[in-house]
């Protein structure tokens, strides 16, 4: 089937989310710098992200296919957490995430007839979690790769007491803003 656009992503979580709402896609990851500027808030900061990636990638391919990407964050007391670099630093992350509120910052980016972004800011809210927990957590490998150390679709998910907003931001692609830039693009979801 021909494809109707381009990933710039390298995530599964992404491609299946594309996959669950019926968008045929290609898969073309690119590689940014994704360090935050300094006193770039976290909205500016995935915004940025997300639409240098889409602009990178629709360079890199130079064809008439429509190119989404995005990027998410996770963001306590203000400030991003990025993916954990070992197991100490994966624990720190969720020793402060535990029994508190943090938010997810997602956004979408995509090119194609125009440029149009959107962002979805969700609320998470862990359970109290043991140090146990938290190392055989990071022994299961689920964390490693991923933003503020957890993958709310996983094993994390009996952390979470409570999600206000997108789940599926959360994992890494909010459908509910995904489809409406689609339909900018005249992408439809549902015909």
């Amino acid at each position: 089937m021909t494809p109707q656009l381009v990933l710039a992503s390298a995530s599964p979580r992404r491609s299946e989310l594309l996959r669950q709402i019926g968008i045929r896609h290609l898969i073309h990851a690119v590689d940014i710098d994704e360090t935050p500027w300094p006193g770039e808030s976290p909205l500016a900061y995935v915004e940025r992200v997300a639409s240098e990636k889409s602009a990178a990638c629709r360079a890199l391919r130079g064809d008439a296919l429509p190119v989404l990407a995005a990027d998410t964050s996770v963001v306590c007391d203000g400030e991003i957490m990025g993916k954990p670099e070992n197991g100490r630093h994966a624990a720190r992350m969720l020793t402060r995430l535990s029994g508190r509120e943090h938010q997810v910052y997602s956004a979408v980016s995509l090119r194609g007839d125009g440029h149009w972004q959107a962002v979805s800011v969700s609320r998470v809210k862990f359970r109290c979690l043991s140090e146990a927990e938290i190392g055989a957590y990071w022994d299961s490998g689920e964390p490693r790769d991923k933003a503020g150390g957890y993958a709310i679709q996983g094993l994390a998910s009996i952390f979470i007491e409570s999600i206000t907003g997108s789940f599926s931001g959360v994992m890494g692609l909010p459908l509910f803003e995904t489809a409406q830039l689609l339909a900018k693009q005249g992408i439809r979801v549902i015909a």
